[in-house]
C-alpha cells in the first residue's frame, strides 16, 4: 500500500523541486521524475511508475496535466489505473479517488470526456461527408494522376506488361495492377 509521486516537467527550463517538495509534503515515498513532453510518448519514468504500482497503491500528482494533455486520455490513464485496483489523487484539482466525492468528480470528468469524443466523431463525420460532397479525394494521395491512369489502362490494353507500364510512369506493379 504505497503512495508513489509521479513529476513530470516539460522543458530543461523548469525545476522539478516544487512538485516534488508537494509530493513529499502529501506523504509520497516514492518518486518517479520524468523530463519531457506531455505531447511525447516516450516517457520511461512513467513506464517505470506504472510498473510500480500495484493493486492498493496509490498515484499522487501535483496537478493532473503532469499526466497526460487532453481529458479523453487523462480519464483513459485514470480507467486503467482504477481496473488495476490502483487509487489516483491529484493535489490542486479535486479528484481524489479514495473518496466518494473525488469518485463523483472523475465520473462526471470522464462523461465529459465520452461527450467530447463524441463531438470530435460527429465533427469528423461531418467534415469527411462535406468534403465529399465538394469532390474532395478522401484517404491517402493518389500515385497517378487521372491522365496517367488513362495512360496506363491504354498501354495495357495495348499489351504492354504491368511490369513495363509501372517503370515508364515510376510507380510500383501494384499501384498499375489496381487500375485493371
Amino acid at each position: 500500500m504505497s503512495i508513489t509521486g509521479y513529476v513530470r516537467v516539460s522543458t530543461d527550463d523548469q525545476d522539478e523541486a516544487s512538485q516534488v517538495a508537494a509530493l513529499e509534503e502529501a506523504g509520497c515515498s516514492v518518486l518517479y521524475v520524468e523530463r519531457a513532453s506531455g505531447a511525447t510518448t516516450c516517457r520511461p519514468e512513467w513506464k517505470a511508475c506504472l510498473r510500480s504500482l500495484g493493486r492498493g497503491d496509490t498515484l499522487v500528482v501535483v496537478r493532473i496535466d503532469r499526466l497526460g494533455r487532453s481529458l479523453v486520455e487523462l480519464v483513459q490513464i485514470i480507467d486503467e489505473l482504477h481496473a488495476r485496483g490502483i487509487e489516483f489523487r491529484s493535489l490542486t484539482e479535486a479528484i481524489d479517488t479514495t473518496t466518494p466525492a473525488g469518485r463523483m468528480v472523475f465520473q462526471v470528468a470522464g462523461a465529459f470526456a465520452e461527450y467530447e469524443r463524441a463531438l470530435i466523431r460527429a465533427r469528423t463525420r461531418e467534415g469527411l461527408a462535406a468534403a465529399r460532397a465538394r469532390g474532395a479525394h478522401i484517404g491517402r494521395p493518389r500515385v497517378l494522376t487521372p491522365e496517367q491512369a488513362a495512360h496506363a489502362r491504354a498501354l495495357r490494353a495495348q499489351g504492354q506488361s504491368v511490369s513495363t507500364i509501372a517503370r515508364i510512369l515510376s510507380c510500383s506493379a501494384s499501384t498499375i495492377r489496381r487500375l485493371s
